[in-house]
């Protein structure tokens, strides 16, 4: 039986259901194994337990949203 895990930040219950559902769609199509046979598991992991090139992920998506205009 196939098994996707992710490990991502926070999501709310619709990100988690459209994952689920394309990282499911993409795999059976890819794999030609029929979706009910496919696991999905996520992880969600605070930002504060994430690092990225020695910086904390904080200050990467607040340099993010500064050259990008989006909030952080």
């Amino acid at each position: 039986m196939p098994y996707i895990s992710i490990q991502c930040g926070t999501l709310d219950s619709t990100q988690k259901r459209q994952l689920i559902e394309r990282l499911t769609a993409t795999a059976a199509e890819i794999t030609h194994i029929p979706t009910e046979f496919f696991t999905v598991t996520i992880q969600e992991l605070p930002d504060e337990n994430f690092g990225i090139g020695g910086r904390h992920i904080g200050e990467i998506k607040a340099e993010y949203a500064a050259r990008n205009g989006a909030k952080g």
